[in-house]
């Protein structure tokens, strides 16, 4: 059976069992602070299961796309290594809000795997949760006579609270779950140990295939357990799992869902699946990689150095270097493999055909990028080994590497084996621990239970039609970091505060409570449906109504930014093309960035024509056309855009101005002249076909303006006021040129008389002619220098030093005679020395420069330089 219709009998089923069928959410998290990424099929629905939300059925089913690469699922390093773990993977799904639980939940799977994909009932095995004394938990007896009436009792097995008992964090709706779980061994294999032996036991061929998640009870702040309003059901099944199994191979790896990626490895890297196991690691990783890439940038996220955008770097690299490694690629290769995924899993995932030719361009770019890395870190590497004394390396250089340089240990390793050396990994592993737990400490939230003070369904947001309003507050609790200490999570009735999303920050303000006390609002978020509302104290009078302000000097700054967003991707894509898709933005109350998709630099005039686009729209005077609530088809039908990586439900909001059309939930000024002016600060490249755009408007346009107009007069008055400025500055350029000119031939003279000089200081030592001396001449001088003295005298060692404003640098020179048959290396001499300086530097064997801050080390430096040649 193929794995299309593995996929399409799944939904079909549940489709027959009155589900409603749903597509995949993106797979990168917008507006949730609490993940980065859906790592379970459950993720998308938190806000039903927490109580926050109304689903648009009860029954639903889908296969989510999903990614395990850090926290506390994380499959990463496992990848590759086994045949069945994965980063991104595909999980079947069906839920069940408040609606049927337990017995159809366990029927229908059973149904689904025996008689639908036809799986023999001997090869299967159940688990139920066993009970917990920690939690007073007795055994789910209700799941295990369920289970009693389908399959043998010797096929239902005891799993304990790790493996059978489903969390969705540290607080949150849980609750026990059933697994079903595959033993695809041999005959021959199932003879020697019965399968029962081996389920949870990280076998490659008896493995968990579904996992029945039963949602009963709520985990409170004090880890204790009560019981919730309503049960649910949450089912998931990875998908490669069950393809394994109904294609009877023995690896996810052997399914159609990735053979046709690995030929195409084979037949660019000449490498041949099945007959190594380091390159059959090589191959699994980047098969499993270039998917879970893919994915995330035709999902909105991007490599880059922050967050979610690291993650993915991370992930790329990794396959890189694999292939570097045991594939012998030097070249960018995995950018090919985009169009054997797309052509596998386009139809079922059309995201990847509309986005092809972006993830084709951003693979490639990191791959060049990361290759050069490679390249450089090889030659430090090579110092680090030349410093080195005996067989180990320092772990501190090690981890230097790695996290300065972004060289990966497992590579220094393999290097340094192929050297008969080591490192130090005991000090890496500490130095690396150290570095996590900053970070995890930094970034940890300590919360409680949320305090309940009254029943709201529906918390409604009015910050589109007023600033500030009545509100009651319904819950709060209590958080805690490192970074801000304790700090309140508010959630009211009604709000007129605007939450985080859409690339819009959130509102801040304040609340006017009854006794005249002022609590600011620090920051608005939204965390599963829920508008949060962060503050530092905590209302005296929580019970009372009390009064939400919002800061309007910051609202209108950042509506005027939003609405600019708007009129700049239309100027975008009339005045570059249609090609032209945003790609991300942030709009905050003093500028607004936005990311879209161009092959090409912006010039000063495409730039000029941009900003005169928007601002005639803007002193046209453009009302504001809002439909709330409207079918996403009908906005659609009107012209709206859907944005790069947004999640739509079933009624959307759209907001027009002149032609521009968008679906968007953000705030907006009532006119376009509102926005006052428009002005472009900065224009450069994200990553591979991605441009960014960084402006302002509003009061910071003015600000700019007048900075720029202070600067006119300032530089005027050192210019003693001509009459043309500009020609001015051009005459003081041209004296400048014509003095450097100058300066370049009496520098060059002096070189000529100081070359005699230096001749006659030249000392013999073992053969060598050696000279250490401090002279006063700019850098190329020396250089040049150097140079000409080594083409006129064999066996040079030449050490200078120079010093200019607390300024220091040392120059090595070593005639390449004597670096090939003594072993003499510049670059060694100058890092070595550059500590007497305070710096450090570095070169070639025969020619090595450092820069320091220490005048008083010269002395030492071309005392101890000596020691070189003796």
């Amino acid at each position: 059976m193929k794995s299309q219709d593995i996929r399409a009998k799944f939904l079909d089923f549940y489709k027959s069992k009155t589900h409603q069928i749903v597509p995949s959410a993106p797979m990168v998290m917008k507006n949730d602070p609490t993940l980065m990424f859906i790592n379970s099929g459950m993720a998308p629905f938190k806000e039903y299961f927490l109580g926050n939300g109304t689903p648009k059925s009860n029954r639903i089913a889908d296969t989510q796309k999903c990614l395990r690469v850090s926290g506390k699922h994380n499959d990463l390093e496992e990848v590759g290594y086994d045949t069945y773990h994965h980063t991104m993977f595909e999980m079947l799904g069906n839920w069940s809000f408040g609606d049927y639980f337990k017995k159809e939940a366990i029927t229908w799977a059973w149904e689904l795997l025996t008689e639908v994909y036809g799986i023999d009932k001997d090869i299967l095995y159940v688990t139920v949760f066993e009970g917990s004394d920690e939690d007073g938990l007795k055994l789910d007896q209700e799941a295990y006579d369920l289970w009693k009436e389908i399959v043998p009792e010797d096929r239902i097995l005891m799993g304990n609270k790790k493996d059978n008992f489903w969390e969705m964090g540290s607080q949150g709706p849980c609750g026990p779950c059933s697994e079903i779980h595959v033993d695809i061994r041999s005959d021959e294999e199932k003879a020697k140990i019965p399968g029962a032996d081996l389920v949870n036991m990280d076998h490659p061929h008896v493995v968990e295939i579904w996992n029945l998640v039963f949602m009963q009870y709520n985990r409170k702040a004090d880890k204790s357990l009560e019981k919730l309003s309503a049960n649910h059901v949450d089912t998931g099944m990875g998908f490669e799992r069950l393809c394994m199994v109904l294609q009877n191979v023995k690896s996810n790896y052997d399914t159609d869902v990735f053979t046709p990626i690995i030929r195409e490895i084979e037949a660019i890297t000449n490498a041949k699946y099945g007959k190594d196991e380091k390159a059959d690691i090589a191959i699994r990783v980047i098969a499993d990689h270039v998917r879970a890439v893919s994915f995330s940038i035709a999902d909105g996220q991007l490599p880059s150095n922050n967050t979610a955008g690291y993650v993915i770097r991370r992930i790329l690299r990794r396959a890189i270097r694999y292939g570097f490694t045991f594939l012998n690629k030097k070249e960018p290769f995995i950018y090919r493999l985009v169009d054997v995924l797309n052509e596998k899993m386009g139809k079922a995932f059309p995201e990847l055909k509309e986005q092809k030719q972006l993830i084709q361009n951003v693979i490639k770019e990191e791959e060049n990028s990361f290759l050069r890395t490679l390249d450089q870190g090889l030659v430090l590497l090579d110092r680090v080994i030349e410093d080195a004394t005996g067989k180990e390396v320092s772990g501190a250089k090690v981890f230097e590497l790695k996290d300065t340089y972004g060289f990966p240990e497992d590579l220094t390793e393999l290097i340094l084996r192929e050297r008969d050396l080591s490192y130090n990994k005991k000090e890496f592993e500490k130095l690396l621990e150290d570095q996590k737990g900053k970070g995890r400490e930094a970034t940890a939230i300590q919360a409680d239970d949320w305090v309940v003070l009254l029943e709201d369904e529906d918390e409604e947001f009015v910050g589109y039609d007023t600033l500030e309003t009545d509100v009651k507050l319904t819950r709060y609790r209590k958080i805690e970091t490192k970074k801000e200490g304790i700090q309140y999570q508010l959630v009211f009735n009604i709000t007129p505060f605007y939450p985080e999303g859409g690339g819009q920050v959130g509102d801040k303000g304040y609340l006017e409570v009854p006794n005249g006390d002022v609590v600011y609002i620090l920051d608005t978020k939204k965390e599963n449906n829920l508008i949060i509302h962060i503050a530092k104290n905590l209302p005296k009078h929580v019970h009372e109504t009390l009064r939400a302000v919002v800061d309007k000097k910051q609202r209108e700054r950042t509506a005027a930014n939003h609405t600019a967003t708007h009129l700049l991707h239309q100027a975008l894509r009339e005045i570059l093309g249609t090609h032209v898709e945003q790609k991300g933005s942030a709009v905050h109350s003093k500028y607004l960035r936005f990311d879209f998709s161009h092959f090409s630099k912006l010039t000063t005039e495409e730039l000029r024509d941009i900003e005169n686009f928007v601002n005639a729209r803007i002193e046209g005077k453009l009302p504001l056309e809002e439909k709330r609530n409207r079918p996403v088809a009908a906005a659609m039908a009107d012209g709206a855009m859907a944005l790069f990586g947004e999640k739509y439900g079933d009624t959307v909001r759209s907001i027009r101005f002149g032609k521009s059309i968008e679906l968007c939930g953000g705030t907006h000024v009532e006119n376009t002249g509102d926005i006052w002016h428009f002005k472009i600060k900065s224009e450069g490249a994200v990553a591979a076909g991605i441009r960014r755009i960084e402006a302002i408007t509003s009061d910071a346009t003015k600000e700019f303006y007048f900075e720029n107009n202070r600067a006119y007069y300032e530089i005027k008055d050192v210019l003693n006021n001509p009459k043309d400025a500009v020609k001015a500055v051009n005459d003081l350029k041209d004296d400048n040129a014509k003095l450097r000119k100058q300066i370049e031939i009496l520098l060059k003279d002096k070189a000529k008389n100081l070359k005699g000089d230096l001749k006659s200081q030249l000392e013999e030592i073992n053969g060598v002619n050696f000279l250490a001396t401090k002279i006063d001449l700019d850098q190329n001088g020396i250089k040049n220098l150097a140079f000409e003295l080594g083409g006129e005298v064999n066996n040079l060692f030449l050490f200078f030093a120079t010093a200019n404003e607390n300024k220091v640098m040392l120059t090595c020179y070593i005639s390449k005679e004597l670096v090939a048959e003594r072993g003499y290396d510049a670059g060694k001499v100058v890092r070595e020395l550059g500590k007497l300086i305070h710096g450090g530097g570095g070169g070639q064997p025969f020619f090595a420069t450092a820069g320091g801050k220490n005048p008083g080390g010269i002395p030492k430096a071309i005392e101890r330089v000596k020691e070189y040649v003796k």
